[in-house]
């Protein structure tokens, strides 16, 4: 039997080892900027939740409390715009990765089946379709593809690695052609709550989905927003049939969401003041960066949102690393995220103010 990441690429980041070592070697430390990990603390309100609940010795349920569900619907009321959700249209989920990775799975979905996703891309789309023997195709616009086997459109706004936020017009156009050939639209949303030049919108919103969830999964991660990484927090919202579907294999499979990280989640999602705080952080550094970087020839195109600034030196994305890397700072080439991408770096303003501040000295020195 082949083994089944025969199917798989390479995982990149084991190609950036080598660059990691010479960063490392700087003599004020390396600068990690390649991964978008949180460095932040946890806030105290989600850790007391977390505390409180660490007396779970029983299973928790796939579908999570009524408490979680009560706080995913607010949630997706309140800042998503949608109206009079119910707890049908929500399901925790342990991670969004997670989710990725596996959603063409637990769809169904195998060889015949094609899944489509932006030309440049988080690569974990592809992985999930490569998992589930179904044929990965990248997309320019998504309503140029030939809709034949086609069975799970994924959209994502803001954009990993791009930034890039996609306007209403853009989501209303494709979730009416998603409509018209009977392909679901899942939407990777997990970076919403980080416009910077703009405000991004979700499918579920009354002016992209016409009031209705049908054929729309929304999927949403509270490691960004609430330096909650380490916790694999994350939720998907949208069409009832297509969630009912996925809490009963859910079920079978054992997918659930630890107890104590349920209650945190409820904590984390009923409070926006950390989440302006960490924006206050997050914008700080971004500032910081782009000035450094467009000072040392960089051209930063896109982004509007997200942890990340999509930079250019128009030059193959492997020298750029090399020669970041000789400054002690580390960022992704933009070859990970699609062959689009062989001209860009991803640089993530997730590290320290320290480490942001010792960046820009290199940068600007």
């Amino acid at each position: 039997m082949p083994p089944v990441s025969a199917r798989l690429p390479v995982f990149p980041w084991d190609r950036l080892e080598p660059y990691k070592a010479t960063a490392a070697a700087h003599p004020d430390g390396i600068v990690d900027l390649s991964v978008g990990t949180p460095v932040d603390p946890v806030p105290e309100l989600i850790r007391a939740a977390l505390a409180d609940a660490s007396d779970s010795p029983g299973y928790p349920t796939v579908w999570g409390t009524a408490a979680l569900r009560d706080a995913l619907t607010g949630w997706v009321e309140r800042r998503l715009g949608a109206a009079g959700v119910t707890h049908t249209q929500v399901l925790p989920v342990v991670g969004s990765k997670e989710l990725v990775a596996s959603l063409p799975t637990q769809l169904g979905l195998g060889p015949g089946d094609r899944v489509a996703f932006p030309r440049l891309a988080y690569p974990t789309y592809e992985v999930g379709a490569r998992l589930a023997g179904a044929e990965p195709v990248p997309y320019d616009e998504p309503t140029e593809l030939d809709p034949a086997g086609l069975k799970l459109l994924w959209l994502n706004s803001p954009s990993n690695p791009t930034g890039q936020v996609l306007s209403k017009d853009e989501l209303r156009t494709a979730v009416a052609w998603a409509r018209a050939h009977g392909v679901l639209v899942v939407s990777d949303e997990c970076y919403l709550e980080l416009g910077w030049e703009t405000d991004p919108v979700s499918v579920l919103h009354p002016e992209i989905s016409g009031g209705s969830f049908e054929g729309l999964v929304a999927v949403h991660s509270l490691s960004k927003r609430s330096n909650l990484a380490g916790y694999r927090a994350a939720f998907l919202a949208g069409d009832e049939a297509v969630l009912g579907e996925l809490l009963k294999i859910r079920k079978h499979g054992g997918m659930m969401v630890p107890a104590p990280v349920q209650a945190a989640t409820a904590a984390a999602l009923g409070d926006d003041k950390h989440v302006t705080e960490q924006r206050e952080r997050y914008e700080r550094r971004r500032a910081a960066l782009r000035s450094a970087l467009a000072g040392h020839g960089f051209r930063i195109e896109h982004s509007e949102a997200s942890l990340y600034l999509w930079a250019t030196r128009d030059e193959p994305c492997w020298d750029t690393v090399g020669a970041l890397a000789e400054l002690g700072i580390l960022v992704a080439p933009g070859e990970f995220y699609g062959a689009a991408g062989e001209r860009h770096v991803r640089v993530a303003f997730t590290a320290t103010d320290e480490r942001v501040e010792a960046a820009v000295r290199r940068l600007v020195g």
